[in-house]
């Protein structure tokens, strides 16, 4: 089989088998289960923890010891296994920690699948930067035509949900140990410190006033986007519970109206060379916080009828929140750190963002809704949406204020190649 179409499913079911489940778990947390907010919360910093300790730990592995592939494919079969064991799970606790066990073995694989998809490439002699692209497109593709599975089968608040993304999972293992070998690089010197060796030598940019400010306001971000994780399905779901909107389309097919986010998603990277020439890093990551705004606002006060067009637009506005912060943020690191520890920076970011921002958003998030936001079960979502919209206003207010940066062409001249 041709080496792009090879990846291109690789890439197609590495994010087929988050989609599966990972915007409907609130639908099945709360309706099917009943469990409270608070411990959903703790649900999605799993996400955070396994962001912040596994990558790293898994690359030395994969760059010193086992193929990458083959490392790839033990971890996708260990958490399909760990995944497939949900649906027999009956309280709170034994789900969290079922779940990190499988996060710990899923959130490294991100970036594996994009190692492994570099190093088959640049031995086929492709063109990374040209060919990789349209790959990873395909991975966006799955995670949306998994959610739609997920909807269209009637499973978007079943256990089901586990089951087909731990069969993806499974197949997804299985079919890597067929790829190509990508054997260990040995890139990182036999005597380097372990400091060294985790990329954590990068966080010495804290002692950077403007490096510092740009981090934690990627851990704000990250946040934000975690909201739109957890509970923007379940929001749509909930309108079931008000006798006129009870059969409306929003309901029955709120998975895939969700998806219309990540379809957005795939559109606005196309506009992104565009406005980074035209606007510049910073004001590209502060349009995209005022977007996070509107994702927030218009669910505040949209509807299943009158206002299914704000339903709408905040899923189209959701593309331009979460790519125009994260690769102008990504351009940003690659811009301003030193070449030598360049990797270690963007590790960082993605450490702060994915991270820290998902396990201090989920668990938080989760406290605040349980014990301002929800009444004898019933949640506010108004007043919600209103809250996380407030959130975001204040960080992009804080953000124009305080982050101090000036667009220099140059550094965007080559962004469309």
């Amino acid at each position: 089989m041709n080496i792009k179409i090879r990846l291109t499913l690789m890439s197609f079911l590495q994010f087929f088998v988050w989609g599966a489940w990972l915007i409907t778990v609130g639908n099945y947390w709360f309706g099917t289960k009943q469990w409270s907010g608070a411990e959903f919360g703790a649900i999605f910093s799993t996400l955070g923890i396994s962001s912040i300790i596994m990558p790293a730990l898994t690359g030395i592995v994969a760059d010193r010891w086992i193929n990458a592939e083959r490392l790839y494919g033990v971890l996708h079969i260990l958490g399909g296994l760990a995944l497939a064991y949900i649906p027999q799970v009956d309280n709170p606790t034994t789900f969290f920690w079922v779940i990190f066990a499988s996060m710990l073995c899923y959130m490294p694989t991100i970036s594996l699948s994009n190692s492994i998809g570099y190093t088959i490439l640049k031995s086929n002699n492709f063109d990374v930067v040209k060919v990789f692209p349209p790959i990873r497109v395909w991975g966006t593709v799955g995670f949306i035509v998994a959610m739609w599975i997920t909807n269209l089968t009637g499973n978007k608040a079943s256990a089901n949900m586990f089951y087909i993304s731990a069969i993806a999972a499974v197949i997804l293992g299985l079919y890597s140990f067929t790829l190509p070998a990508c054997p260990p690089q040995n890139k990182t010197s036999k005597d380097a410190s372990l400091i060294q060796s985790l990329g954590l030598n990068a966080f010495k940019l804290f002692a950077d006033y403007k490096m510092a400010l740009f981090f934690i306001f990627s851990m704000f971000l990250g946040g934000a986007l975690q909201l739109t994780n957890m509970y923007g399905d379940t929001y749509l779901s909930d309108f079931e519970k008000i006798p006129q909107y009870a059969d409306s389309f929003v309901v029955r097919y709120s998975t895939i109206i969700m998806s219309i986010s990540q379809i957005s998603e795939t559109l606005f990277i196309l506009a992104i060379p565009f406005f980074l020439k035209r606007f510049g890093i910073k004001q590209v990551m502060l349009i995209s916080m005022l977007a996070w705004v509107l994702r927030f606002g218009l669910f505040a006060y949209g509807d299943p009828e009158g206002g299914l067009w704000m339903i709408i637009l905040s899923c189209v506005v959701y593309g331009m929140a979460f790519d125009f912060f994260n690769i102008s943020g990504s351009l940003f690191v690659e811009t301003t750190t030193d070449s030598k520890i360049r990797s270690s920076a963007q590790g960082l970011f993605m450490m702060m963002s994915n991270g820290f921002g998902a396990f201090f958003g989920g668990l938080i998030s989760g406290y605040v809704i349980d014990t301002y936001f929800t009444v004898n079960g019933q949640r506010d979502w108004h007043n919600i949406w209103l809250a996380f919209s407030v959130y975001a206003l204040v960080i992009a207010i804080a953000f124009a204020v305080l982050f101090k940066h000036k667009h220099n062409p140059k550094d965007v001249e080559n962004i469309a190649h």
